[in-house]
């Protein structure tokens, strides 16, 4: 590398440390613009363009960060081929955390595809398209992510691609799960681990697999299973600082409060990871084992409304604390209506703390999953509560007898038939 040209890398690395970013931004603009193709120079610009986009990201610069990766489809035309697809998908991942910019990136995935197929790069455009079935499903735009899966899927097992094989797979596995199609989600799992044993797997894309199988027990309530995948998950991303290791913390918490488990919750929080992975997110978790450990309604919807991000922005956190806040309130009404045999609605709302019109709902809804036995006097806005009845044993004796005499004669009757 010339001297030039690595006292320019020097000055634009000194600005871009000190938050200089417009002087950071000349510089690193100026050495992209030299068009020498020789060694030196080439790498030169691939660090600029790359700490460009970091620049672009850190201003929260969408259209920039857009017009950038526009602009280098020369650049990456004389590189070589195996970094192109690096150098893309990391200035793709730079607008990660920018507003509102998903329409954008989807825009600019696929003037990068269209390039690639103009330009015959197949394993890049596949990059891109897994990239861009990644981008569809954040958009919670279902249609074409499947759409953009099945084309994938053909062409990744005509080619035997299985790394991306795999990550697509996993893609599907997750739009299935979103859709709340349980059996094809957990098919497409199956189908990537099974993919996954063929190669070696990073620990990222490992870690990756480990949650959504962890996320799929976790849905058939199997929270010990659960656990035992979201820790796994940590462990993959924590050994490679990845910062996705807080939210498979966060759901091991959640998977240790949904089976009651809450004095494990303090232990694991006060622990090395805890301390490690302290934050607002660990934090609302605490509160919630804290409000569940009280079975105190009051609690809970206080720390839902104040960690708002943290909990309800989280779609797997938040089906499992509605989940956690329909059995406390349960709980809670069963035990205020326990010395009643006649007690008015209004009166129950205002011991939870609750609406009415919610109380009697849920009170409606539990005597027909016969939570307790009671019927609902809506004239007179009261709740009848009803002894538990007895069961008459000698009605299920006779029931019982009556099955095995029906079994003995039809035993009789067919070995009467076989005798004839």
């Amino acid at each position: 590398m010339n001297t030039d040209t690595e006292s320019l890398l020097n000055e634009a690395q000194s600005c871009y440390e000190s938050k200089d970013y417009s002087r950071s931004e000349q510089l690193y603009s100026s050495i992209l613009s030299n068009t020498d193709s020789n060694e030196e120079q080439i790498k030169a610009s691939e660090i600029a363009l790359l700490k460009l986009g970091s620049i672009y990201q850190n201003e929260k610069n969408a259209d920039k960060l857009a017009s950038l990766i526009r602009s280098s489809h020369t650049f990456l035309a004389v590189i070589p081929k195996a970094k192109t697809s690096k150098i893309v998908r990391s200035l793709i991942d730079c607008f990660q955390g920018l507003p509102e910019s998903l329409n954008l990136q989807i825009e600019v995935c696929q003037e990068l595809i269209d390039w690639c197929t103009s330009e015959k790069r197949i394993f890049l455009k596949q990059n891109i398209e897994t990239k861009l079935v990644s981008i569809y499903l954040e958009n919670r735009d279902y249609s074409n992510t499947l759409k953009l899966i099945a084309t994938l899927l053909k062409e990744l097992k005509r080619l035997d691609d299985k790394m991306v094989l795999v990550e697509v797979q996993l893609l599907e596995s997750r739009a299935y799960h979103a859709l709340r199609n349980m059996a094809k989600s957990r098919a497409a799992l199956t189908s990537a681990r099974t993919s996954a044993n063929a190669i070696y797997c990073p620990p990222l894309l490992q870690g990756a697999l480990d949650m959504q199988s962890g996320i799929l027990h976790a849905d058939d309530k199997d929270f010990k299973t659960a656990f035992s995948y979201f820790f796994e998950t940590f462990e993959s991303y924590s050994s490679q600082e990845d910062s996705r290791a807080v939210v498979a913390l966060k759901y091991m918490l959640l998977c240790k409060i949904m089976i009651g488990l809450t004095d494990d919750v303090n232990s694991i929080v006060s622990g090395k990871l805890g301390i490690k992975y302290a934050g607002s997110a660990i934090d609302a978790m605490k509160r919630v084992a804290e409000a569940h450990r009280n079975r105190s309604l009051q609690e809970f919807e206080v720390v839902l409304n104040e960690h708002k991000a943290e909990l309800k922005n989280d779609p797997i956190i938040c089906s499992h604390l509605n989940a956690l806040y329909d059995t406390l309130l349960e709980q809670n009404l069963i035990r205020v209506i326990e010395p009643f045999s006649r007690v008015e609605i209004a009166h129950v709302a205002k011991l939870v703390n609750l609406p009415t019109g919610d109380v009697e709902t849920k009170l409606s809804q539990m005597i027909l999953d016969k939570a307790f036995h009671g019927i609902l006097d809506q004239g007179a806005g009261c709740l009848i509560v009803f002894d538990e009845p007895q069961t008459d044993k000698i009605y299920d004796s006779s029931l019982d007898t009556l099955k095995n005499m029906g079994n003995v004669v039809e035993s009789l009757y067919q070995k009467a038939a076989t005798l004839g």
